[in-house]
């Protein structure tokens, strides 16, 4: 019994050592190490029929043990990075997973990881990860949409299929990827477009990469990124990039407070294919020559912002962000600023992520 017991709780509380007495079969499993920030998949509330609930109460050893199938995917480790919800997620937690991730691979502790997280940010989260992370190895996010507490929590599903995405052999070299509700996203693709349905990521304009269901995984196309992986081991922060809002007669004084408060970039999310008023125009322009760099992005969740098309991009010294939406372009727009302030070599990445 006692040896048992060990076997069960070396499982749940992240062991990265081999345990003595294992078989063939499951020395042969792919190894996932499971990195846990918390979020509404580790949520818990005082009903099982109401939405109302805490994030991140659960911890990593409780996620672990609802899901024992997970066992037979994979050798399963895992450690507690964070425990918050993901509205709570910051650049520090960003660098601390990106860096923890690098680590894991580069000292062989584990063939492909796994990130527990809240789904307010996680596409944020992941297409940082996929803009940092230097590692051809499986690297899956994945939440839930109701708390473990729920009477319909979708959170144990999700954490299966993630692993079992992680575990794959298909997944190799696919980047950074978001596993939820049966379907795989690209980081760089996927957006959160419901607030509370458990069907809420999409991918707007090229639809999911795959799916997984009944615990196999296919995969339809795969997203080809040109960019090479940011360099994050150094860093402690990065540069302040602020975004607007673009709406009917909007002040463009909220632009002379970004310049006043030392911001280094603004993405801009304008109207239809990243426009602007003439007033807002200008204030954007009086940023630029202030050394500000200025990114065009749109409050559209579909279609690219295009270069030099409605507005003179290269006269007023603005940049695109494609098909970036504008919390991505921020991220975006961060990292290159940490390699350099050249306008035309940051338009060549965004152009080319």
């Amino acid at each position: 019994m006692k040896y048992f017991q060990l076997i069960i709780l070396s499982l749940l509380i992240g062991f990265s050592t081999p345990i003595f007495g294992q078989t063939a079969s499951e020395n042969s499993l792919p190894r996932v190490h499971i990195l846990a920030t918390g979020g509404t998949i580790a949520g818990s509330g005082d009903s099982h029929t109401k939405a109302a609930y805490k994030a991140g109460e659960v911890p990593i050893e409780e996620l672990l043990n609802a899901v024992p199938e997970i066992h037979e995917k994979a050798k399963i480790t895992g450690e507690q990075i964070a425990n918050i919800g993901s509205q709570d997620i910051d650049i520090k937690t960003w660098l601390k997973l990106s860096n923890r991730i690098q680590e894991i691979f580069q000292n062989d502790e584990a063939d492909a990881v796994v990130i527990t997280h809240g789904t307010d940010t996680m596409e944020e989260t992941a297409y940082f990860l996929s803009l940092t992370v230097n590692a051809d190895n499986p690297v899956v996010l994945v939440g839930a949409m109701r708390p473990s507490t729920a009477m319909s929590q979708d959170g144990n599903r999700n954490l299966l299929d993630a692993v079992t995405v992680a575990a794959a052999k298909e997944s190799k070299n696919i980047g950074v990827v978001v596993a939820m509700n049966e379907y795989i996203f690209s980081a760089k693709d996927v957006d959160k477009t419901h607030t509370t349905n458990t069907n809420a990521f999409q991918s707007h304009n090229f639809g999911p990469m795959g799916i997984v269901f009944d615990g196999k995984v296919k995969f339809y196309h795969q997203p080809l990124q040109v960019l090479k992986p940011f360099k994050t081991t150094d860093l402690n922060s990065l540069p302040r990039v602020d975004i607007f809002y673009g709406y009917t007669d909007a002040d463009p004084k909220i632009i002379d407070f970004a310049i006043e408060n030392q911001t280094k970039g603004i993405v801009f999310a304008g109207v239809g294919n990243g426009n602007f008023s003439k007033e807002m125009e200008k204030a954007l322009t009086k940023a630029v020559k202030k050394g500000i760099k200025v990114v065009r992005s749109s409050r559209i969740n579909q279609g690219r912002v295009t270069l030099e098309n409605e507005v003179d991009d290269e006269k007023l010294g603005f940049i695109v962000a494609d098909d970036l939406n504008p919390q991505k372009a921020r991220i975006l727009l961060m990292l290159a600023l940490t390699k350099t302030q050249d306008k035309e070599e940051i338009q060549e990445m965004f152009l080319g992520q």
